[in-house]
């Protein structure tokens, strides 16, 4: 999976292929300055979809490996535990 800018990720629907669920949309990225990869996308959690300061210690974050497709319009990732 190659993504050429964050522009590529975010604000993509993120759908849960494990259960068929909408997760939300992706709000930040987690970057590794470091080694220059992407660690995870992030998600916020429903009772701070609004939050425009910044990012709450109750948003999700995805990890890179659990991500399986970028598609146009949603990403796809499966993750096991429940999200509620």
């Amino acid at each position: 999976m190659r993504v050429t800018s964050t522009e590529d990720i975010k604000n993509k629907e993120v759908i849960n292929i494990f259960d068929g669920r909408s997760m939300g949309y992706v709000s930040d990225i987690e970057i590794n300055l470091e080694e220059g990869t992407i660690e995870g996308i992030v998600i916020p959690s429903p009772r701070n979809f609004f939050n425009i300061f910044g990012r709450s210690e109750e948003d999700y974050v995805i990890r890179w490996e659990n991500i399986k497709t970028i598609g146009d319009d949603v990403i796809l990732v499966n993750i096991e535990t429940l999200i509620e």
